[in-house]
């Protein structure tokens, strides 16, 4: 039996649920930093972090859907809860790299 559609389903909710959360903890809490950056011109503050979010959902989605191009056929239970775990740990991993080095190395300078 082929559990592709399956993977791919359970897969693009977990992946839907993990960027769109990271995605408005960024939005709601970056806004502070960006509004130091910019003197506290609320204007354009709001217009670049609306930007970085937009950016953010294109670049995530458009990797997770790539993601699915380079799937394995998976035929067994085990393999698909594998394969499942493997890719949104890859994506977990990611997301938590690009934090680290937008947020937390840019402090160590």
């Amino acid at each position: 039996m082929n559990f592709n559609i399956l993977s791919y389903s359970i897969y693009g909710l977990i992946t839907f649920y993990i960027i769109i959360w990271v995605g408005r903890l960024f939005h709601k809490n970056g806004r502070v930093f960006i509004l130091s950056f910019f003197q506290h011109r609320e204007e354009l503050t709001d217009t670049t972090n609306n930007l970085l979010l937009t950016a953010y959902y294109l670049f995530n989605i458009g990797y997770a859907i790539i993601q699915l191009s380079y799937w394995e056929k998976v035929e067994s239970f085990s393999f698909l809860v594998s394969s499942v775990a493997n890719k949104t740990g890859i994506l977990i991993f990611i997301l938590a790299a690009l934090f680290f080095w937008l947020f937390v190395c840019p402090l160590c300078c």
